[in-house]
């Protein structure tokens, strides 16, 4: 039971773990130093629990998300017409990104909010 309500207190950092994966998986590139760098500092969040990087993390990821949706719709802007491609391209693409600032949204949430409740519970 213990073990159940650990993983569930930690699944927005699996989520955002898993993101990274795909993100790896998907440049095809093993030494990706910037998906290493995200590992290490996601598992190390769910090793310490800092609220301060538990809120830096995922604001960085908002910011990254937001310039790939750009990006994205740079790249969709450039197919002559919107067929099929065009609509995988975008669709998966939104569906990607949109979740990954979705559950950063919850990460802050998390560390911000809550933090901020447990301080006032205290005094």
């Amino acid at each position: 039971m213990k073990n159940s309500i650990s993983l569930l207190s930690n699944l927005i950092e699996y989520l955002l773990i898993i993101a990274v994966l795909f993100y790896w998986h998907g440049t095809s590139n093993l030494l990706n130093p910037f998906a290493i760098g995200l590992l290490v500092v996601l598992i190390f969040q769910i090793i310490l629990k800092n609220n301060v990087i538990g809120v830096l993390i995922p604001c960085v990821l908002i910011l990254l998300s937001m310039y790939m949706i750009l990006a994205l719709l740079s790249e969709v802007n450039e197919f002559e017409s919107f067929n099929s491609d065009a609509q995988r391209l975008l669709y998966i693409g939104l569906a990607y990104f949109l979740g990954t600032i979705m559950v950063s949204f919850l990460m802050i949430w998390k560390y911000l909010v809550r933090s901020t409740n447990k301080t006032l519970a205290y005094k």
